[in-house]
């Protein structure tokens, strides 16, 4: 699978990952060059995938890269239960103050 890798691009690396899901999952085309986004049909709580291209690049080059998607994938079989919007790379890693609401002080 390593060799395969190394032949993916971004796109197919997250149609590998989604696969776990089947038949169920299907491309939302968006404007959002960023992300790619996925929508889940079926009698299952996850409704949405939404993978960040650039982490997905870094996948891709990352040594240990086939552990992570493989991770990725039991990551999100296990979420679909459980989760209405599945986000890679989770939104607090990346930005960890961004979820925390702001706090105005006045003098």
């Amino acid at each position: 699978m390593s060799t395969a890798i190394k032949s993916m691009d971004d796109t197919k690396l997250a149609e590998e990952i989604v696969s776990v899901l089947g038949a169920r999952v299907v491309r939302v085309c968006s404007d959002d060059r960023e992300n790619l986004r996925y929508a889940i049909r079926g009698p299952m709580r996850l409704r949405s995938i939404v993978l960040g291209r650039a982490a997905l690049r870094h996948l891709l080059h990352d040594r240990d890269g086939v552990v992570k998607i493989e991770y990725l994938q039991r990551d999100l079989l296990r979420c679909a239960e459980q989760r209405g919007e599945y986000v890679y790379p989770r939104r607090s890693a990346i930005n960890p103050m961004h979820d925390q609401p702001a706090v105005v002080l006045a003098v």
